[in-house]
Order: structure tokens, then C-alpha cells, then sequence
């Protein structure tokens, strides 16, 4: 029978799953209290770190309709509930899991989708939020001279990528001077259109 307890908790679980826009599932065996703490600290406040009843979780993933967790809640069990950089967050932890090996990560999902360990890793990999805007902030403060150099490096490398290498173009440029140089045959024709007029003037006279 369920107590008003497990249905609180329940309820708190199910409310962060419906509030989170990525989730991670850990084993936090052999973590220590400090441990714990010094992981919430650098995880921030836009992410609720929280140890949960894998019963009572499994319960609270089926009402808010995630499946991503389905076989994997067993052990010490705790939740990465993500609301704000899950590429943020998603560092954190794994930066976190390197450094103390009993932190294990296990699965996730991002924006509905699910995630194994590694994909977690690559999530971990990508620039976060915050420092994908500092390097605009940082083209858009810079002079204009400078700013102009870095988008243009950033075209080439597109370019580049597309198989549309910068210098592609080049021999178009070296065929303008042939067509500058043409008109300036037009005098000679004239010049040679007007040498049996001079030449026949003597028999006038």
C-alpha cells in the first residue's frame, strides 16, 4: 500500500521529469557525503542532483512518460535533473566521473531522446551555451579589422569543408587582362584601313 510519503515522492520525481529537458542516470556507490556536495556545487544551480528509490523512480518515469531509464534502475541510484545547459551539466558530470570512479554514468535522455553513457560523453564534448555566446561576444568587441579576419578564416574553413576551395576562382582572374588587351588591336585594323587611301593620293595630282 502506498503511503503519503512514496506519493510525495512520487510526485517530486514525476515533477522533475516533466520539468528537466534532459536527465541523467548515475550510480553514486561508494560517493561520500562531501563527495556528493563539492557535485552539486559544480553542477549549478539550473540542475537538481537528487539520490531517489528506484522503485518509486520507476514509477514516477512511466507517469511522466520517459522510457529511457526503463532496465537500467538498479543500485545506488541518484538523477541528474537537468533544466537549464545539459552540455554544461553533462561536462560537469563526466568531468566529475574522471575524477572519482565511483561515480558511474549510466544512461540519459536530451530533449525526449534517449542516451547511452558514451552519447552522454559526447553531449559532455560539445561547446556549451555559454561559450559558443562568449566567442561572438568576443568577435563582436573586437576591431572591425580583426572581426573581418576571423569570418573570413571562418568562410575559408567553410569553403573548405564544402569542397569549394578559396582559390577555385583564381583563373578567372588571370583571364580578364586577355580580354582587357583585345580592344587594343582595333587601332592597328584602322591604321591598316587607311594605308591605300595615303597610298593612292600621289595619282590625283
Amino acid at each position: 500500500m502506498a503511503t503519503p510519503t512514496k506519493v510525495s515522492a512520487v510526485a517530486e520525481i514525476t515533477n522533475d521529469f516533466k520539468e528537466s529537458n534532459a536527465a541523467v542516470l548515475t550510480e553514486y556507490r561508494g560517493l561520500t557525503v562531501a563527495q556528493l556536495k563539492q557535485l552539486r556545487v559544480s553542477l549549478g544551480q539550473d540542475t537538481k542532483f537528487a539520490v531517489v528509490k528506484n522503485t518509486l523512480t520507476a514509477i514516477a518515469a512511466k507517469e511522466a512518460g520517459v522510457e529511457a531509464f526503463d532496465g537500467q534502475l538498479a543500485g545506488p541510484t541518484a538523477i541528474a535533473f537537468i533544466k537549464g545547459d545539459a552540455v554544461a551539466a553533462a561536462k560537469s558530470l563526466t568531468d566529475f566521473a574522471k575524477a572519482n570512479k565511483q561515480l558511474v554514468i549510466k544512461t540519459g535522455y536530451f530533449e525526449g531522446k534517449a542516451l547511452n553513457a558514451s552519447e552522454v560523453a559526447a553531449l559532455a564534448a560539445l561547446e556549451s551555451r555559454e561559450l559558443q555566446l562568449a566567442k561572438v561576444a568576443g568577435i563582436l568587441k573586437a576591431p572591425a579589422a580583426a572581426a573581418a579576419r576571423i569570418i573570413d578564416a571562418l568562410r575559408l574553413k567553410l569553403e573548405e569543408e564544402n569542397g569549394a576551395p578559396a582559390e577555385a576562382e583564381a583563373p578567372a582572374a588571370d583571364e580578364a587582362p586577355a580580354a582587357a588587351e583585345a580592344p587594343a588591336e582595333a587601332p592597328a585594323a584602322d591604321a591598316a584601313a587607311e594605308a591605300p587611301a595615303d597610298a593612292a593620293a600621289p595619282e590625283e595630282n
